[in-house]
């Protein structure tokens, strides 16, 4: 594999924008995902969406629900569900640590980007995330607008 096929994978990504918007970030985590073949084809030609979704501890596993992954168009009769839930890789210490944050009040698993790595597997990346006020929200607009009013000056 030569760099520019490493370089390929690592700009292969479907990221959640909303979530850096929505959500006050306080810790991130990269965790691998179960895919089948079908979706991981549909992942390298960018027919993935990680709007909405979110991440959940069931059963001692960590679990996407809400993600979407068009069907491959060359698939065949063999293709996936778009909107099922994929069991996410981690270790179990990782996963009882995030169990303890999620169990405090206000706090949520949210994706914030699907990637490959450099060796091509495919990650995400996880955040605890604790969801913003509508006036967090306003003021950041407005940190914005002035930082953009300055720089134009």
């Amino acid at each position: 594999m030569s760099k520019s096929d490493k370089n390929e994978h690592n700009s292969l990504q479907v990221k959640n924008k909303k979530a850096y918007f929505d959500y006050e970030l306080i810790e991130k985590v990269e965790a691998g995902i179960m895919l089948q073949g079908t979706e991981v084809k549909a992942l390298r030609s960018h027919h993935g969406s990680l709007d909405g979704s979110y991440a959940r501890i069931h059963n001692n596993e960590v679990l996407l629900i809400g993600a979407k992954i068009s069907p491959y168009e060359n698939a065949g009769y063999t293709s996936h569900d778009p909107d099922r839930d994929r069991k996410l890789l981690l270790h179990k210490s990782q996963i009882l640590k995030l169990r303890q944050r999620l169990e405090q009040k206000g706090f949520t698993l949210v994706p914030l980007r699907l990637y490959f790595n450099d060796r091509g597997y495919a990650k995400i990346e996880l955040a605890v995330a604790r969801g913003k006020k509508k006036y967090d929200k306003r003021d950041k607009i407005t940190a914005r607008q002035m930082n953009k009013e300055t720089k134009q000056y």
